[in-house]
């Protein structure tokens, strides 16, 4: 199978790996951030496989949140969600969990969204897309905090 070809920003491209939830994470950067979130930047995608497939690690600092892959405070394999963009119009950090079968962002995982944030000058948005099939990717994107609904 081919890997998934990813246009994050003007002039820059990653691949994803075939297969999982990567169909859907390509749908979520090119689709749903331009549409949600025009000029948004991407900070962060995670891959099925590779586990973590691009970090800007100059735009987190500038938001205030110190991650980095130096200090191996990231674990690609743990608690920083799928996509992470920032919508610099509005200033908002979107946090987006990307998954084929799991429910959405309960209190635990939030907390730990929270936490891993907390220093974040941009507010933070969460966002959980679930999909069964993937050309619905289009059903229901939410907000926390009685925030507007995205879709």
């Amino acid at each position: 199978m081919s890997r998934i070809q990813v246009k994050i920003a003007e002039g820059k491209t990653i691949t994803l790996s075939p297969g999982g939830q990567n169909e859907l994470v390509s749908q979520v950067i090119q689709k749903f951030a331009p549409q949600f979130m025009p000029g948004g930047r991407i900070i962060s995608v995670k891959d099925t496989n590779e586990k973590l497939a691009y970090f800007d690690e100059e735009e987190i600092k500038e938001i205030g949140v110190a991650i980095t892959l130096e200090a191996g405070m990231i674990d690609p394999h743990g608690k920083i969600p799928g996509v992470i963009i920032h919508h610099t119009e509005k200033d908002w950090l979107i946090l987006i969990e990307v998954a084929t079968s799991h429910g959405p962002i309960n209190a635990k995982r939030k907390g730990e969204l929270e936490e891993l944030f907390k220093d974040s000058r941009a507010g933070l948005v969460f966002v959980r897309r679930r999909f069964r099939h993937a050309e619905r990717w289009r059903s229901t994107w939410i907000r926390f905090h009685g925030g507007p609904m995205f879709g």
